[in-house]
């Protein structure tokens, strides 16, 4: 075995058996014996050979639309389901943030079913004991602890279950969308967490929808669609492979598709340049300048940029709708020219600007443009880092 490897997911398989008649009397369920069983289910393909690794101390991300598997998988993970074909193998303690707060009694006290919760993982009352303040302040419920459970909203319940689950002391973490309830501070809480145990060596499975979050904190992802591994690497590439499915799905032109540029194509760039065409010290911002026209009529689209640095990583990037800057309604024909104003930090080297325009939900991909055009820096001040703006210092 490699001692590299948390997770090990070796040709799993799994289908799930659903009956098409329910029994619902003793009569009927001995009745049921004598029925053939292959006329009597439909057999659904949840997971279909899917293989991977999971090195130790990643923090390795698992998305799909819904219904795709992704779910499944994780349950799996946690030995909740058992693989029709294949294996699955962790390596060390797991601690599954699934369906938090199932045991909780909604009849106690918010006090009690910490002590109940911390139970179910395995804990004594004296470490409970020794715990408890840091639990509660985790999250945030001092002034409710000792109101029933029943009268907490979803996002509270949610809340104090996960501050008790963070006491487990785990090799591996599974986490399923554990905090969509969440309010924005807490949730940057929880990652916070997240970044701490991961440099403290502890592997981190995370399932979500939420690509920012997958490109932040992932170190690599795989992409599960119809019940199959379809694609596995780099959070980036994932996350646009993920967007790309939605326009698959709502039909958009599949001629005018490729690897580096989709979307359904409601209102597209017409080209991208860089204005300076020569980036040096001295340059103290680089524009990029993209022109584009409307096919069909859209409302509100939202455009973004991104800049990928010559080794591959994405060092910057933002949207109209990060930035609070409001777009208007476009008809067919309507032409439109975006500028952005970025400031020059960027170290010597060559990098590629991507380019996209999406719907008002942001999820719909209008014109996705991969490596749309590229700027050269040449500076004199370098240093090995891969951003370098201008520092200024004084020595007295």
């Amino acid at each position: 075995m490699n001692n590299d490897i948390a997770i090990t997911v070796d040709h799993v398989s799994k289908d799930f058996r659903l009956p098409h008649e329910q029994t619902r009397s003793i009569k009927g369920a001995v009745l049921g014996m004598f029925k053939r069983k292959d006329k009597d289910v439909d057999i659904q393909h949840a997971l279909r050979d899917v293989s991977f690794e999971v090195k130790k101390g990643e923090f390795f991300g698992i998305v799909g639309r819904n219904g795709s598997g992704k779910s499944t998988l994780l349950k799996m993970l946690a030995g909740i389901y058992q693989p029709t074909v294949g294996s699955v193998a962790a390596h060390g303690k797991l601690v599954p943030f699934i369906e938090l707060g199932v045991g909780f009694n909604p009849e106690l006290t918010g006090r009690e079913n910490v002590y109940l919760n911390g139970a179910l993982l395995g804990f004594s009352k004296k470490q409970i004991d020794s715990q408890y303040d840091e639990i509660v302040k985790f999250a945030e419920l001092e002034e409710f602890m000792d109101q029933k459970l029943k009268n907490y909203s979803s996002g509270m319940q949610v809340r104090l279950a996960f501050s008790v689950a963070t006491t487990a002391k785990a090799d591996i973490l599974l986490i399923d969308e554990v905090l969509a309830v969440g309010d924005a501070d807490f949730q940057r809480k929880c990652f916070d967490f997240f970044k701490m145990i991961k440099k403290q060596g502890t592997t981190v499975v995370f399932v979500s929808h939420d690509m920012g979050a997958v490109k932040e904190y992932c170190d690599r992802a795989i992409l599960i669609n119809d019940s199959k591994l379809v694609a596995e690497g780099n959070p980036d590439d994932i996350a646009r492979d993920y967007t790309h499915l939605f326009n698959v799905a709502a039909g958009e032109d599949a001629a005018s598709q490729t690897a580096k540029r989709f979307g359904d194509n409601r209102i597209r760039f017409n080209d991208v340049t860089v204005r300076q065409k020569r980036i040096d010290d001295d340059t103290a911002e680089i524009t990029i300048v993209a022109t584009a026209t409307a096919k069909k009529k859209l409302s509100k689209p939202v455009f973004g940029f991104s800049v990928t640095a010559p080794d591959g990583r994405q060092l910057l990037g933002t949207n109209t709708h990060i930035l609070e800057q409001k777009t208007g309604d476009y008809q067919p024909g309507d032409t439109l020219t975006v500028t952005w104003h970025v400031p020059n930090v960027f170290a010597d080297g060559t990098y590629a600007v991507d380019v996209a325009l999406c719907h008002e939900d942001i999820i719909t991909v209008s014109d996705w443009w991969e490596d749309a055009t590229r700027f050269t820096v040449s500076k004199t001040k370098k240093t090995p880092y891969p951003v370098n703006p201008q520092i200024s210092v004084r020595v007295k």
